[in-house]
Order: C-alpha cells, then structure tokens, then sequence
C-alpha cells in the first residue's frame, strides 16, 4: 500500500504497519483522523478479500522516539467545531470495531486524546526509555461525553483516576507497572516485539468473532463513541481553557 498523506503503510504478509508521519509531533487532526479511519478500512478490505477466513493484524506507531503523538490538534477545534466529531471520535470507534487485532506502538510523548487512541487499539507496547503518556484535560478546562468510557474499561479504577483527575506524566515503566501498557521496550527493539505479537495473535480473527467478542469487553466504550461522531446539532464537548 502506497504512502497517504501523512501516513505510510507497510505490508507484511498479513500484518500490517502504519507509520504517523506528521511533523513535527504528530498532532491529531481531523483530516488525519479520517486517514486512518480510510487507511484501516482499506487493510480490511485487502485482507478479507483474499480468503473466507481471513487472518491478520495491525500496528500503529509514530515516525520517531521523541513523539507518538501528542494529541488533537486544538487549534483545529478552535476554528473547527466539529473536527472531533468528524475525525477523532469515529477514529476511536473504527479501532473499537476493527475485525484484526490491532497493536499500538508507543514510541514516545503521548499526550490527551492520543491517549485514548492508544488504549483504543488491543495492545500497547511503549518505549522503555523516552516519553511521557499523560492525560491533561482536568489542566485545560477540556471535556467530552464519554472521554471516562476507555478509562473504565481498561484501567483499574486507581489507574483511571490518576490519569483522568490527577494528569499523571506515566514514564513506560510506571505504564507498565499500572496496566495502562502490555510491554515496554527500547526503541531498537520496539518494533520487532509488535511484529512477534501480531504473528501470535493474527490467527484470532479467522473465526470471524474478534470484533464481536471485543465487544463483549468493552461495548460501553463504543457506544459512547457512536453518539457522539458526526453530531451537527448539539455541543458534545467543552473548548479548552488553555492549550499545550
């Protein structure tokens, strides 16, 4: 698959890689939200087409070990009103719904909303050595419906509370240590243990019941997303106080 925009997308076999490549951090926006919205739908696409019991898997990474991404891009929603309900909500809901397993490869600052992308995705591995993962909504004066949805259904309530009212800077090894991420590892070698992950779990979705039983887990989380993308006719978040 050829480069999109700002993204770059490598094939595997059936694993697929794509590569955030919007300099200089990554930011969030509406536009590249639904890049990846089309970019994951495409991969589905390829890979359902090619058997009647397709298998596969998916990683999301940044470009360098400086920035995963340090989230929505607000001075687009200053201008824009709906460029999260247009972009990163149906974002979080395509993850959610995604019929491959997915691995997010952090592999440095993460910042708000990209938080919840990474928690989006099934598996998070995070560089051991650089980077923070933090969400600061309760600095900013930031707020959506259902922002808490992911918390709660992946973090222990302690956890969630730390990161949702505290904006806890978590290092890789304090993620690790709270469950907010799967492994941690050293740049180097950060890719090549998403790549031993996605050849063990890509047979999972053969059956056809990945995404039907990932909902079974976290259903809430989807549903909260599906009311609000693509809503024209009401406020469905609070503008920040202050920005980063």
């Amino acid at each position: 698959m050829d480069t999109l925009n700002h993204l770059d997308v490598e094939r595997r076999g059936v694993i697929f890689i794509i590569t955030l490549q919007r300099p200089p951090e990554n930011r969030l926006t509406m536009k590249l939200c639904q890049d990846l919205i089309s970019t994951y739908r495409r991969i589905e696409q390829e890979l359902s087409a090619e058997t009647l019991e397709p298998e596969g898997a998916v990683i999301l990474r940044g470009s360098n070990a400086k920035f995963f991404t340090t989230g929505l891009d607000l001075d687009e929603r200053g201008v824009n009103p709906f460029s999260s309900t247009d972009g990163f909500y149906p974002l979080l809901r395509t993850l959610l719904d995604f019929p491959f397993p997915t691995i997010c490869l952090i592999t440095g600052h993460t910042f708000g909303g990209a938080c919840l992308l990474t928690l989006a995705h099934d598996y998070r591995i995070m560089n051991s050595q650089r980077g923070f993962w933090s969400m600061p909504p309760v600095n900013l004066g930031l707020h959506f419906d259902g922002m808490g949805s992911l918390l709660r259904a992946k973090l222990r309530p302690q956890v969630s509370r730390t990161v949702l009212l505290e904006a806890h800077k978590f290092t890789g090894k304090e993620a690790f240590e709270a469950g907010i991420v799967d492994e941690i590892a050293p740049p180097e070698e950060m890719l090549d243990r998403a790549i031993a992950l996605a050849e063990k779990v890509k047979v999972k979705a053969k059956m056809g019941v990945f995404a039907l039983l990932r909902l079974e887990l976290y259903g809430e989380a989807l549903r909260e997303f599906q009311k609000i993308s693509h809503i024209h006719s009401r406020e469905v978040s609070r503008q920040p106080k202050a920005k980063i």
